[in-house]
């Protein structure tokens, strides 16, 4: 009798775990499509403009190539044409800070952080209205060396991260 309910309790453990199993994989979830409207099928990327004092050279082109790519990437709103897009994606870099994040003894700069501020303005074109106009601020950290090249790596990242951010914005924004 006691072997019989070993196998049973057994048996019961294994259906349960198999059917929580199965459960748990449908109820996977992902922010890709879905919360965009079925009205918006395509997304206009104008050229970023780059309004910050910083004026650092190819970075307004660094975020709209970024953006771009991640929305490809995303495949929840194609890319398109300004004149013939569902919606329109502006972003203004307003700032660019560079300062020094770890200063260890002696006051010697062991890293600095970069921050790009990133103001967007995501427009839906067919019900003509603003969703949301948003700013958008993340770094990249880099060990300075004393060339201006050593910023590069930080400014990607920092890109990156806001494009990511705004992408998570538009298409779960809703």
């Amino acid at each position: 009798m006691n072997l019989f309910k070993t196998r049973l309790h057994l048996i019961f453990v294994i259906l349960f775990s198999t059917l929580l199993l199965v459960n748990f994989n449908r109820c996977s979830y992902s922010f890709t499509g879905a919360s965009v409207p079925s009205h918006l099928k395509t997304i206009a990327i104008p050229v970023t403009e780059d309004r910050s004092p910083a004026a650092i050279p190819g970075i307004r082109e660094l975020l709209t190539d970024e953006l771009i790519q991640k929305f490809i990437d995303d495949n929840s709103l194609q890319v398109a044409e300004g004149t013939t897009a569902d919606a329109i994606l502006e972003c203004v870099i307003t700032n660019v800070t560079d300062v020094p994040s770890i200063v260890s003894a002696g006051e010697q700069v062991s890293s600095r952080r970069l921050t790009v501020n990133v103001k967007v303005l995501y427009k839906d074109l067919v019900k003509k209205t603003t969703v949301f106009d948003e700013n958008f601020t993340n770094y990249g950290d880099y060990v300075p060396g004393g060339s201006v090249n050593d910023r590069e790596p930080a400014i990607e990242t920092a890109l990156d991260k806001i494009s990511e951010d705004i992408l998570l914005a538009v298409v779960s924004g809703w």
